[in-house]
């Protein structure tokens, strides 16, 4: 691969990780927004799940969030590197 070479594994690692990250966490955040949601709503049962999109707002909070526990890992990560 052109673009990949031993110097570079760890950055390109991080990357992918990050991205990887990203969209899980961000598909996670919505299934838990749309939980807190509907959960209220009488006619939420199993059988019938109700997804919609955040307003703008409600999407600067996930992001917020999001932003907030990704340097949380990443300090944890530094700290706990730096232990073992």
């Amino acid at each position: 691969m052109w673009w990949f070479n031993r110097k570079n594994a760890a950055l390109h690692l991080v990357f992918i990780s990050f991205l990887a990250y990203l969209f899980v966490n961000l598909a996670e955040n919505l299934v838990h927004y749309n939980i807190g949601k509907w959960s209220k709503d009488p006619q939420n049962t199993l059988t019938s799940i109700k997804l919609s999109l955040p307003n703008s707002m409600d999407w600067i909070k996930i992001i917020y969030v999001m932003v907030a526990f990704a340097i949380l890992q990443g300090v944890l990560t530094l700290f706990f590197n730096k232990i073992f």
